[in-house]
């Protein structure tokens, strides 16, 4: 709420802040701003048109997301609920590193770390000695996702489910709807309408206002560009341009469609990514419908084929008419320009796979808040704000390779392709040192630390010579009996907790499920977690 009696200390404060589009996105920033920038000045409009469908494939996330949402002081359950959400505790991965073989990459750590020495050293040298289980059985979340098993930990639980890391997966129209009914009743105005023109000023080109179809013209001093692929501000008006990744991840096209849940199956709590023979398929189940799609490379695979290898895969009836998405993996050379912050697909795009998108919104956001200028628009801030973007574009860039590169398979030319490629130079250092024994150097890396890249590399059959000879200097037997001990923890911790299945219907029942399955008679709250 605007209050003109209570001027901002500083005359260049921002007062009219314009986002232009909608969807995740335009709805996630409308949401944030409500909450960090309710100063009684600074005027918050958000312009869509219902006209202007989304794209929408986003409807997996990463932890992070858990942390914007307890900004905006949101009730878990009650926004699992409302998006007809279920829980994520990573991601499983089939045919990837070769036809017929699986691997997880789970959320949080795997094991805890010795006298300073990662765990995944602590495993390496381990193996050598005898044959024992996957790394993936000393992580929390794999092993309860291996069990179709959820949990929360209570706030004065001792239990390893402290160590059971998640995310979600939720419908992405019911994520906007249940953003917006939280972002206007704090005050943002929302209008409706296509926009016909971009208005930019004399001298400076910066934007000045956005003229409405009917002629209505919204001026701003801060424009946000949620506008989706085209880049109405970004891009067109601004001519920003962008920088593609399509030589190092070539997939260029999706289709996608939901369909019915298999009967009688609980939703598994993760996602899964097959890799096929153009590309790879997700499959996100929710509580009242399973979310498909099909990521491929135009030039092995053609559009109808691809259509028509999605239907035939589904696990249940389809519910609409497939979409299809053409896109090249990239992102702009300046996600803020002038004064135009460009956010979701109008900032750039890594295709769905590790489900980064929705947290390059979050991050972007809070960066911004950070970074937010006045209307002098200092360009140490601008600068700023895109060299961080562009380091962590670039840094997911190199993880989403990564799956591609690390690849046994010759059984197709996609595969051979990315099996071959030239990898960035960013890339190259990190295999390079992994190979050998197994380092890995994330500090200071919000996104895929350590655990994320020992996950894919040894799923993906892809194990270093050695290991760290810091390893050497602890017992052989203490090191395979605390190891013995954390997977028999987490085993019996994970089998002890609840049904993914259950912990929905118990603690976050949407009302688009199904009624079939009968709610679990304990209540909710002894769902919450193994003290």
């Amino acid at each position: 709420m605007i209050d003109s009696a209570n001027p901002p200390a500083n005359p260049h404060a921002i007062r009219r802040v314009v986002i232009v589009g909608g969807g995740t996105a335009g709805w996630m920033a409308a949401a944030a701003f409500a909450r960090l920038l309710n100063n009684g000045y600074t005027q918050i409009t958000l312009v869509e048109s219902e006209e202007i469908g989304t794209v929408g494939v986003g409807e997996a996330t990463i932890p992070p997301l858990l942390n914007f949402n307890r900004m905006l002081g949101l009730d878990e359950n009650g926004f699992v609920a409302a998006t007809s959400g279920t829980f994520k505790l990573g991601i499983e991965f089939r045919d990837w590193g070769a036809l017929g073989e699986t691997y997880f990459h789970p959320f949080g750590n795997h094991g805890h770390d010795l006298q300073g020495v990662h765990f995944h050293q602590l495993w390496l040298r381990e193996r050598s000695r005898r044959p024992i289980p996957s790394v993936e059985a000393w992580s929390m979340s794999a092993v309860a996702a291996a069990n179709g098993k959820f949990g929360r930990a209570r706030d004065d639980a001792q239990s390893p489910v402290r160590e059971l890391f998640y995310a979600f997966h939720f419908d992405a129209s019911l994520y906007a709807r249940y953003l917006r009914d939280y972002a206007e009743p704090r005050g943002v105005t929302r209008i409706e309408g296509r926009i016909a023109t971009v208005d930019l000023r004399s001298g400076d080109g910066f934007v000045e206002s956005v003229t409405m179809a009917d002629g209505r013209r919204i001026e701003g001093d801060l424009f946000i560009d949620c506008s989706g692929f085209r880049g109405l501000l970004i891009e067109d008006a601004l001519e920003t341009g962008y920088d593609s990744y399509a030589q190092w991840l070539p997939c260029d096209r999706a289709v996608a469609v939901p369909c019915a849940l298999p009967d009688a199956r609980e939703p598994s709590p993760f996602t899964r990514a097959t890799a096929r023979d153009a590309g790879w398929q997700w499959r996100i189940p929710l509580q009242h419908r399973m979310g498909n799609g099909l990521v491929y490379c135009s030039d092995y695979l053609s559009d109808e084929d691809a259509e028509a290898q999605l239907l035939a895969s589904l696990e249940g009836e389809a519910l609409a008419a497939p979409r299809r998405i053409r896109f090249e993996a990239g992102r702009r050379r300046q996600c803020w320009n002038r004064n135009v912050v460009a956010l979701g697909l109008a900032s750039g795009f890594i295709e769905p796979l590790e489900s980064t998108s929705i947290h390059l919104v979050q991050s972007a956001i809070q960066r911004l808040v950070a970074l937010f200028p006045d209307r002098r628009f200092d360009p140490a801030e601008r600068t700023e704000f895109n060299r961080q973007m562009r380091d962590l574009y670039e840094d997911i860039r190199d993880f989403i390779i990564l799956h591609y590169k690390v690849t046994r398979r010759d059984d197709t030319p996609f595969w051979d392709r990315v099996r071959e490629m030239s990898v960035p130079d960013s890339l190259a250092r990190k295999l390079d040192l992994w190979r050998g024994k197994g380092r890995l150097f994330r500090e200071g890396y919000e996104l895929f630390t350590n655990p994320s890249w020992v996950a894919v590399c040894l799923g993906q059959g892809l194990a270093p010579e050695g290991w760290e000879p810091a390893v050497d200097a602890l017992d052989e037997d203490k090191v395979a009996g605390a190891l013995e001990q954390i997977r028999r923890g987490y085993l019996d911790t994970a089998m002890r907790l609840p049904t993914h299945g259950d912990f929905l219907r118990a603690a976050a029942p949407s009302p688009l499920a199904p009624t079939a399955v009968p709610t679990p008679s304990r209540p909710s709250d002894d769902w919450s977690g193994v003290a």
